[in-house]
């Protein structure tokens, strides 16, 4: 029986690409040493992350006078780097929360600017996306986390930031490349590999060029993004097996037919599973249906007699792992990302009709 890992991250990956890995791991071009060994100087280690960043340019449709960085640190260290960058002294910026990973944000941005919370859906548990906002003139950015792991809701449509020098600002850390997206709506873009693109260990920043002049710190030499665009991420030594398993996941997308396909792929796979929770007598979404992610599906027990670790055990007798939902919110929660197939899908929501007869 296959096993199916719903793990929220570090996540799945497409076998192909851990084919490709594995044999890397041990000679990588016919060289005779590991991708893991050889110098990040060598000509097919720079080769490899040209090759990453123009697959990457292409995929997104990412326009002229933008720069793409592979850095360390996660969309942790993101949350800092960006008011770091961008957020002169006495200045404000603009933040719609919408989970955990959006408060973190507020609170690293407010260690040195000030956060302004124009939307919040705390009052719901984050149960839905805040429609309705005032956003304030002099902010110089808007940022909002695109979708959110933990409990399960998505952008559909991205809000227009009405100050007239202001940008959005977004983490897609977990549905970057799921989908097409206008990046000439965004001054900056963040998202760490480990959900939808790669293994941990490097995040991918997208970033306006024209945006980095208005900072004015003077900046720790890691912690400034125009070091990192100078040297092309190659400032330090950079985690080079993970951007290799990127690059390997950027050419799996490629062969399935771009993100046009992949959107679409993802749209089938998470409409089977909220069909399936919306039929079920036991099983119920508590997510606003506008806003329902395609990348993460939290559900929970409409009968509180059921026991979660009942479920929890019946899944993993079938190989179907890393169900429980966030420590945080309980439940389950199926985070069904793009190297998820469909058959994974499938054999989840067959688990859940036989439990379900069972109980």
């Amino acid at each position: 029986m296959k096993t199916y890992n719903f793990s929220a991250g570090p996540a799945v990956l497409a076998n192909d690409v851990l084919k490709v890995a594995s044999d890397c791991v041990l000679d990588y071009t016919q060289s005779g040493m590991s991708v893991l060994e050889m110098s990040h100087r060598s000509q097919p280690i720079v080769s490899l992350f040209d090759e990453a960043t123009a697959r990457t340019k292409d995929l997104l449709n990412i326009p002229e006078g933008y720069s793409i960085l592979w850095v360390q640190g996660g969309a942790s260290l993101q949350f800092s780097m960006v008011p770091m960058n961008l957020l002169p002294d006495d200045s404000s910026a603009d933040y719609i929360v919408t989970g955990s990973w959006s408060l973190k944000a507020v609170r690293e941005c407010n260690k040195i600017g000030k956060a302004n919370i124009i939307a919040s859906s705390e009052d719901a548990y984050f149960s839905y996306i805040p429609k309705e906002f005032s956003q304030n003139i002099d902010s110089k950015y808007l940022h909002i986390t695109s979708n959110n792991t933990i409990y399960g809701t998505q952008y559909k449509e991205f809000p227009k930031v009405k100050s007239a020098n202001g940008y959005l600002v977004a983490d897609m850390s977990s549905d970057i490349l799921s989908k097409p997206i206008n990046i000439s709506e965004f001054g900056l873009i963040y998202a760490g590999s480990q959900k939808n693109m790669g293994p941990a260990g490097v995040t991918l920043v997208i970033i306006r060029d024209e945006i980095l002049d208005e900072g004015t710190r003077d900046l720790a030499t890691m912690l400034d993004y125009k070091t990192h665009i100078k040297k092309a991420s190659m400032f330090n030594t950079p985690p080079v097996f993970s951007v290799f398993v990127v690059n390997e996941t950027l050419k799996w997308i490629e062969k399935i037919g771009g993100l046009d396909s992949m959107a679409e792929i993802n749209r089938v796979k998470a409409d089977k599973l909220y069909q399936e929770i919306e039929r079920s007598n036991i099983f119920n979404s508590p997510i606003a249906k506008e806003d329902r992610s395609l990348m993460n599906v939290p559900f929970i027990f409409s009968d509180r007699s059921l026991k979660d670790s009942d479920f929890l055990d019946f899944c993993i007798k079938r190989n179907l792992y890393s169900l429980k939902g966030h420590r945080s919110v309980g439940g389950f929660r199926a985070s069904i990302y793009n190297a998820m197939p469909e058959e994974g899908v499938d054999a989840l929501v067959n688990a859940m009709q036989d439990f379900e007869k069972k109980s």
